[in-house]
């Protein structure tokens, strides 16, 4: 447990979902891809073992004493497993660069047995990785995993600009890829659910930035509440994000029923908790690059002490997080001054004269 704290980020999150105690805001920067720098390594280096991921999240936590662990399976999981070619940067997330599906007429050659746990190594590295770090740390923070919805996965596999176009030219098609989809994150959510991990359910390609309502209502929303029903079945708990400005999309994204919703920073804070705060808690949202990466220390706390001055009093709870994944150009010395600003301004009860 971090020096500065009353508690751990177990116990406070423990009062978070119960009503009880709590010494400050619970604070979730996402540490996630960047993790690498926190422990020396590349994030080629972090992505390499099961044990190096782990040793990551556990130096990042050690260092800033945030209240999450997050495991990498990541946006291109489900594409990657197919078939779909990554490129492999040294230090940045690899992206794909060749998509398994390139023809609507190959759709039934696609082996989704590949996705499973059995036949997956990527899948069985993220979830050793979860065990590791739920086994090593479990009893002092919890473990969330980020996966991707199924809109995002359907565009690991078949591109995004097809998949777009698709949802006007073939409905049937995006509808029966986006079953398949769904039906193996729904897997891959139960394994790391068993595991003992949260869901971070990141869907990028369904953001308002992209597509509109309309097509979001007909081919996210409902797999997304197939989603939710189904980490509830298995007594896990999801947390919703979609990147890029989603104000359009926000109130849809309420009915997908996550636990919790995190808003990207291009949605203004006093908008996001307008539309969320009476359904679920509120997680959001610094600027994960003006702020993180542009600003100084002194930038980074003025940017904390606002969103915290805006969400601490949302009906149904409020958590402070970057407004996105944070990448690897972040300086440590910023996570330092998140951390401390959200001791600071974030210590319960809230001064209202912040």
């Amino acid at each position: 447990m971090n020096k500065n704290d009353r508690m751990t980020p177990m116990e406070r999150l423990t009062g978070f979902l119960t009503g009880g105690e709590m010494d400050r805001l619970l604070t979730m920067p996402l540490i996630c891809s960047m993790s690498g720098k926190c422990a020396g390594m590349t994030h080629r280096e972090k992505r390499s073992t099961a044990e190096n991921e782990a040793k990551c999240q556990i130096s990042a936590y050690e260092r800033f004493g945030n209240d999450l662990l997050i495991v990498e399976y990541g946006l291109h999981g489900v594409g990657k497993a197919l078939g779909s070619v990554m490129n492999d940067p040294e230090d940045s997330v690899p992206a794909v660069i060749d998509h398994v599906l390139k023809s609507i007429d190959d759709f039934d050659n696609l082996d989704w047995s590949r996705a499973s746990l059995a036949n997956d190594p990527s899948f069985q590295q993220h979830l050793d990785c979860a065990k590791i770090l739920i086994e090593k740390m479990g009893s002092e923070v919890p473990t969330g995993v980020l996966v991707s919805g199924p809109f995002t996965a359907a565009a690991s596999i078949y591109p995004t600009e097809k998949l777009l176009k698709a949802t006007v030219r073939n409905p049937e098609f995006v509808a029966k890829l986006m079953r398949k989809c769904t039906d193996v994150l729904m897997e891959v959510h139960n394994e790391f659910i068993k595991a003992g991990a949260m869901i971070l359910l990141c869907e990028p390609i369904a953001t308002g930035s992209i597509i509109s309502d309309k097509v979001f209502l007909n081919f996210v929303l409902p797999y997304l509440q197939e989603i939710t029903d189904n980490v509830h079945n298995h007594g896990g708990m999801v947390c919703l994000h979609i990147c890029g400005d989603t104000k359009k999309v926000l109130p849809l994204m309420v009915k997908a029923g996550a636990d919790m919703i995190s808003i990207d920073n291009r949605v203004e804070l006093e908008f996001g908790k307008s539309i969320i705060e009476k359904t679920v808690p509120l997680i959001g949202n610094v600027d994960p690059v003006d702020s993180m990466i542009l600003g100084t220390p002194k930038d980074v706390e003025n940017a904390v002490k606002k969103c915290i001055q805006i969400g601490h009093d949302a009906q149904h709870g409020y958590i402070l997080s970057t407004g996105c994944d944070l990448n690897g150009a972040v300086p440590l010395e910023n996570l330092d001054a998140f951390m401390a600003a959200a001791r600071k301004y974030g210590k319960l009860p809230i001064d209202s004269n912040l």
